[in-house]
């Protein structure tokens, strides 16, 4: 989708972010136009990455990945532990993009999901391929602002306007009962909410999205005005949308300020990307 050029006010304008994230101070930014895909990468599109490169992802050399403990399916033998602090993520051996809930699920079952178990190196290596690149923060909140001004969704201020769901996130007692009122417990197709001002699906809930930047909660008081490229240094790389498993007693990080970060060879079975297509060489037309 083409994003035009223009200039926002990035950043938690409504008081709602957490501190440690830095989602302030909101500051004007300008951007050049650029054009974005419409969804995540889908387990279809990363297949054919892999099928021509025979590109093993991250998750792949490991041998394991994170699995939501609701979703895994594979043999008691593959569930290898929980993670500290978070026991309802799964360490199961043999999950990864291709087998997204471990050794007994496959992506063919779901080729329209977007593809998860995807390591930010992951993602660089496909845009290599695709001749595309990763978003900066400012153009992946400026894309899922959609041309609203200081809305706290990508649709507005209202969660669930007139009662419809407008993303994939969590309902219910997390972490223990999803009751699916928008539809899904895990992943979606892609498409499967409505698209924002700027015509992209599921920038909010469904997967995570990497961004190029590096993390870093002081950047924004510094940040430039035009095309910021994040700051040099940071703790791990941004990610943005939230997830499925996002809900508003312990993770409100749909809106559309929202920040989170991961290091740059963690995957997870909630984790994808979006990517964006490089300039054209001169004179080859817009």
């Amino acid at each position: 989708m083409v994003i035009p050029a223009g200039e926002f006010l990035m950043g938690d304008g409504l008081g709602e972010g957490y501190a440690a994230d830095g989602e302030i101070p909101v500051h004007a930014v300008e951007l050049d136009g650029f054009r974005m895909d419409a969804t995540a990468v889908t387990n279809r599109m990363f297949a054919a990455f892999v099928e021509a490169t025979g590109y093993r992802s991250e998750a792949e050399r490991y041998g394991s990945s994170a699995v939501f403990h609701l979703l895994a399916d594979a043999p008691d033998a593959d569930i290898l532990g929980t993670a500290a602090g978070t026991p309802w993520w799964l360490n199961v051996q043999g999950a990864d993009w291709a087998h997204p809930a471990g050794a007994r699920s496959h992506w063919q079952d779901i080729p329209d999901h977007p593809a998860v178990h995807v390591s930010w190196h992951d993602a660089q290596a496909y845009c290599a391929w695709a001749g595309r690149r990763l978003p900066t923060e400012a153009e992946w909140e400026y894309a899922a602002r959609g041309g609203l001004h200081g809305a706290r969704y990508a649709w507005g201020d209202e969660l669930t306007p007139g009662a419809e769901h407008r993303c994939n996130i969590w309902q219910g007692t997390f972490p223990t009962h999803n009751t699916a009122e928008d539809g899904y417990i895990g992943t979606a197709p892609v498409r499967s909410f409505p698209p924002n001002g700027y015509g992209l699906y599921e920038v909010a809930g469904n997967v995570w999205e990497w961004c190029a930047d590096w993390f870093l909660p002081r950047y924004y008081a510094k940040s430039p005005r035009h095309n910021p490229q994040g700051p040099s240094i940071g703790n791990g790389r941004v990610m943005r949308g939230g997830s499925y498993l996002c809900h508003d007693s312990y993770c409100s990080r749909y809106r559309v300020a929202a920040r989170n970060h991961n290091t740059p060879d963690s995957s997870s079975g909630n984790c994808g990307f979006r990517t964006i297509a490089l300039p054209l060489p001169e004179g080859q037309g817009r």
